[in-house]
């Protein structure tokens, strides 16, 4: 039953989140189509456009990261702990891509329009991000022996990458 209750509230937030997903993708485009008809300056409507692009990125992952942990209907152990350093590690990734993004948008953004003084603003933004990143890759450290620990004891398949290489040629045929 709670496997269930899972399976339908993981594939419900899911969906509500790809569907804002596309919802603010239509947003972007409406607000493109907008600008040119108004006739404003491009540079500012492709700003308006990419920070509502962004945003839809960083909820379309998230719907995916939620649709990929939550939506399996199995009745095996949940490898919790796992699943939330991976889910974590993604999220954050995203956000981390987000914020970087804006940030450069708006250095750009404030460089145009003489606004020098406002840049501190997306420098904060820049430094946030940073910090962010640099506190994922401290969990993951923290947490990597307790989670190959759980690996090891529950006795998972490690996936490795095996490089092949292709048939040597140089033979010289008669």
């Amino acid at each position: 039953m709670v496997n269930h209750l899972k399976f339908m509230m993981g594939r419900l937030l899911a969906l509500t989140f790809l569907s804002l997903s596309l919802f603010l993708v239509g947003l972007a485009a409406f607000q493109f189509l907008e600008g040119i008809n108004e006739k404003k300056e491009l540079v500012n409507i492709l700003i308006k456009s990419i920070n509502t692009s962004i945003i839809a990125l960083a909820i379309f992952e998230l719907g995916l990261g939620v649709g990929k942990e939550y939506c399996k209907h199995t009745e095996e152990d949940d490898h919790t702990f796992m699943a939330v350093r991976r889910t974590i590690t993604r999220f954050v990734g995203t956000v981390c891509i987000a914020l970087v993004l804006e940030g450069i948008i708006m250095i750009i953004k404030y460089s145009q329009l003489d606004l020098a003084g406002n840049l501190f603003y997306p420098v904060g933004i820049l430094i946030g991000a940073s910090v962010l990143l640099a506190g994922t890759g401290i969990f993951l450290q923290l947490t990597r022996e307790d989670c190959e620990r759980q690996h090891s004891r529950l006795k998972l398949p490690i996936v490795k990458l095996v490089r092949k290489t292709p048939p040597r040629t140089d033979s010289k045929v008669s």
